[in-house]
């Protein structure tokens, strides 16, 4: 199991709680901004395990998400993981989840639970313009409950697993960054989300 208390925060603001007898990472993006430009989402404001060289393995972590008190109407609990992160942040892989879009009663935003996206050049809205329905996916999940994420990565093929699944929620059998990228692992955030994590494991393959 990772210390979550030796991350390292970038474009977040963390901090170590105890909650139900765990120690949870509680954290929320630095710079909330407006969020009405898409460019100024899906950003590396995430909490960055040190000391970390990350190729192919398993990422496993619990997530949960709340609204702040000022969250924007566009605010869906963002949270997840980034990893392959170069050492000077300007690229890394990542899937997501919007929590909210899984309870809502709304079949065009179920479709967007789940997400995956490449930094910089592959955000969400590049890659749901170009090749819609490819890197989304609904699962059954809610705000204020914990969530359990596993990431299977292999060279250039991603798979996420939520709360046990047998099998994945979201395949991406070409992640954008290719086979040889490697680097570290993040616990990631975004706009209008109070960001919960614990349990955070890391198996490495290679």
């Amino acid at each position: 199991m990772i210390d979550i208390t030796k991350l390292v925060d970038h474009q977040v603001i963390s901090k170590i709680i105890e909650m139900d007898g765990s120690t949870v990472l509680n954290s929320q993006r630095e710079d909330q901004g407006s969020g009405i430009d898409p460019k100024n989402t899906d950003e590396p404001t995430f909490s960055v395990v040190p000391n970390c060289e990350f190729h192919n393995g398993i990422i496993e972590v619990k997530v949960l998400s709340k609204f702040l008190a000022d969250a924007p109407a566009l605010a869906r609990g963002f949270i997840g993981i980034a990893f392959r992160i170069s050492d000077d942040f300007s690229k890394y892989e990542s899937i997501y989840i919007r929590p909210d879009n899984g309870s809502c009663d709304d079949q065009i935003r179920r479709n967007h639970s789940i997400q995956y996206y490449a930094y910089p050049h592959h955000k969400w809205f590049v890659l749901r313009e170009d090749e819609p329905k490819k890197y989304e996916t609904y699962t059954d999940m809610s705000m204020n409950e914990w969530i359990d994420l596993k990431i299977v990565v292999e060279d250039e093929r991603a798979e996420l697993y939520i709360n046990g699944a047998l099998r994945p929620n979201l395949i991406v059998k070409d992640m954008k960054h290719g086979r040889n990228l490697k680097g570290s692992i993040a616990l990631w955030t975004e706009i209008g989300t109070e960001a919960y994590f614990k349990d955070l494991n890391i198996i490495t393959k290679d």
